[in-house]
Formats: structure tokens, sequence, C-alpha cells
């Protein structure tokens, strides 16, 4: 399809005039908040919250390294408990930011404090994280392990902070704290066999340890939950990794995998644009003919999130690699970056081709509250379902999508590297006969 047909025919997020109706829906997170604090008294049999069941784990950054550690599970609706793990299937059910938020403010997180190498910050004479399978910090290993939500008992110290942490521009919101005293399994969690695999290999590397999980059709959400309680890597080597942090190395991790699987594959043929729209945040993904080049350029309308004085200037930010990739860390995209990355990367490995990538994230002032990196990387996966624009040259391809964009054509030529370098030779993106 031709890219101004393409354009034209793109259809506006059927979620929009939801999300403008911020303020009432910030009511509705006040209900649910307070309809928990029904549901946990209930729940509760003393100072022991019976009957739990954990889908998921949390592992904080805060006064590291003896961090926050987390059991997060549902009160009310253990039943269910699966629901309310972060995954791609968010995105497939549609879930809006308030549909995101009361699911975390559902969530309680049960926490002691753990040091990353120890299971007890009483004494750095205690075993190694990897040789901890008793205690809270061995219950909360065999949950991050588990193939489906594990039956708990857990005892807490006190009622619930009902407080909502509205989380980062990785991780998802948090919703209800409380500090545990214990926590004792209900019932032998299974474990799939490759976990075992990883887990028993005392001398694999925890890179090769994520690939091989990925491979063997493991998703990055599950990896991460693995590899933040401690459970991956060679044996001296593991340890407890914050999960903001865990989120980011998987994604990079995996993303590397896939950029050797594709290193030495044909290019694309053609100058494609996918585009994308998911709770206030539109993409654009441009493919061109050559080896793998990559960059995320972000635009955030004043007002959104990371942006939020609403009399300011659409604020840009830019991350890019070359066909050898990085050798530092992403500061102004941060995670984002790694997450649009393995989209694209995870498209080209499926089709047995490689390309040079721009990836164009417009935040608006819709996006009212951060629901987590998790809808970058769905946002950027679905891109590649239906059809795409074709565009003779790289060049007409960004000059028309920026005629939809809250920037000008030369601004952003200006903050995007790979766009600026590739105009000056257009003649090697054209089409192929």
């Amino acid at each position: 399809m031709r890219l101004d047909d393409y354009i034209e025919d793109l259809e506006p997020d059927a979620e929009a005039e939801r999300r403008r109706l911020a303020t009432e829906k910030s009511y509705a997170i006040t209900d649910h908040l307070e309809d928990f604090e029904r549901k946990f008294d209930n729940a509760l049999s003393g100072d022991t919250l019976v009957g739990s069941t954990s889908p998921s784990i949390f592992v904080g950054r805060s006064n590291y390294p003896d961090i926050p550690i987390g059991l997060l599970s549902p009160v009310g609706d253990e039943d269910d408990a699966e629901e309310y793990v972060t995954d791609g299937d968010w995105y497939q059910q549609g879930y809006a930011i308030d549909d995101v938020l009361q699911r975390r403010t559902g969530l309680l997180n049960s926490s002691k404090r753990a040091n990353v190498d120890s299971p007890s910050i009483a004494s750095r004479m205690t075993p190694n994280v990897d040789d901890v399978w008793d205690g809270f910090v061995g219950v909360q290993r065999e949950v991050a392990i588990a193939d489906r939500p594990v039956d708990l008992e857990i005892g807490l110290d006190d009622k619930p902070d009902l407080g909502l942490d509205t989380g980062t521009d990785v991780a998802t919101p948090r919703g209800p704290r409380a500090n545990a005293r214990n926590a004792e399994l209900q019932e032998n969690p299974y474990v799939p066999r490759p976990v075992k695999k990883t887990l028993e290999d005392d001398d694999w590397q925890a890179e090769g340890a994520m690939t091989y999980l990925y491979r063997r059709g493991f998703d990055v959400y599950d990896i991460n939950s693995i590899l933040s309680a401690g459970a991956l890597g060679q044996t001296k080597q593991r340890r407890l990794v914050p999960t903001r942090w865990s989120i980011t190395a998987v994604d990079d991790t995996v993303g590397k995998y896939l950029r050797g699987r594709i290193r030495n594959a044909p290019s694309i043929d053609e100058v494609q644009v996918w585009a994308n729209e998911y709770v206030g945040n539109r993409y654009w993904v441009v493919l061109a003919p050559g080896n793998w080049e990559f960059e995320l350029v972000e635009m955030k309308a004043p007002g959104s999130i990371w942006n939020p004085d609403p009399g300011d200037n659409i604020w840009l930010a830019s991350a890019s690699e070359g066909y050898e990739g990085r050798s530092s860390y992403v500061e102004e995209t941060a995670g984002a970056y790694y997450a649009a990355r393995l989209g694209v990367l995870e498209y080209l490995e499926s089709i047995g081709r490689q390309a040079k990538c721009l990836v164009l994230r417009e935040v608006s002032d819709d996006y009212w509250a951060p629901v987590g990196v998790w809808q970058v990387r769905e946002s950027v996966r679905n891109a590649f379902e239906g059809q795409y624009g074709e565009a003779e040259t790289f060049h007409e391809a960004v000059s028309e999508v920026a005629t939809r964009l809250p920037v000008s054509d030369a601004r952003l030529r200006r903050k995007s590297e790979l766009a600026a370098g590739l105009q000056s030779n257009l003649s090697a993106f054209s089409s192929v006969d």
C-alpha cells in the first residue's frame, strides 16, 4: 500500500475518549483501594493472610544492596491470580490505563528486606542466594520459577499501606504494601524442565541461560522474574536483581541474541512504514534496506508523563546503535529503547531479514499515568500486524510521517542521527526493482 494511502487510512485510537476522562478514572482508583481494604480484612486471620495465591514477585532497589523484596498476591480474587501478571495478554485484552492501575492496586505486596547476595541482612556470613530455598527468600524464588500462581500463607507485621506508587517508565505501578514476617508454601510448585536445567547448571552464564529459556518458548516476562529472584547465572554470581533492572537486562540480552540471528541475513528490499497506537502512545516504525541499525526517538507532549508542564515544548530524546550494537547503557530513552528494539528484532528474525530501523514514539497528554515499559514492547511487537505503507526512499517515508508528528521534519532530523545520516545517501534506500 502506498504510504500516503496507508497514513490516510489509519484509524484513531478507540480508547482515546476513555483516556481523556483521567479525572473521573482517578476516583475509580480510589474506590478500588477502598474495596481492597474490605477484602483484606475479610482475608486476614489474626495476622496471617490465609488462602493467598501469588502469581509474581517484586524486587526493589531502594537502599541497594539491602533491598525490599516482595510477594505479590491478589486479595479476594485468588482464583484469577494469573490475570494479575504483567505480560502481553494485557495488550491483547485492550487494557487501558485505569485497567492497569486497578490490577496493580488489587495486588498486595508483602515485603521484607534482604541483601542481594544473602537471604538475611542480619548476617553477611549466611549462604549465597543460590543456596537458599527456605524462608522468605526461598519462597519468593519458588514463586518466580513456578509455571503458575502458587498458594501461600503469609504472616504480616502490620496492615497494608494503601498508597499507590505510580511506578516508572520501566516498572509497572505498585499498590498496597505490608511488612511480612514470614511466608510458607501451601503446595509444591511445578517447575518447567528448562528452568530446572538453568538452575542446575552452576557454570552457565546468565546471558546464555536467558537466551536458552527464550529459545525454549519463555517470554521475556517469565525470564525477568527468574532473573530477579537470583535464579540465573553462575553460582557465585547469582544475586537478587531489582525488577526495574532485570526488565531492561532481559530485553537487552534477548535483543542481542536476535541481532546475532539476523547478522548475516539478507536485507529487506523496500522502505516500509508500520504504525500502532496504544494508551496514549503512537508508534511509527520505519524500516529501510541495509545492514542493521536502530534508533528510537521519543516525543513527549506537554502535560504527558515525564513532561508535566502544560506550557512547555515537545520534549525530545533519542538513542541509537549501529551494526555492532552499543557498548554503553542508554540514558535518555532508558528501558523504552531496549523494549522497542526487541519488538523490531523479533519481527525481522521471524522473516529472516535485516534492516535499518527508526522507531518514533509520540507520547500524547492522554498518557496520564505510567503503566510500565511493557506497553512499549507490546505496541512495537503488534505494530507488525496487518498492512504497512511503502515509500520510494527513507527520506520520503520520514517526511511523510513527519506531517503527522508534533515536531517539524527539520527538528526531527536535527535530533535523529539515523534520519540525518540517511538523508545524505538517499539512493541507497530506493525500492529494489
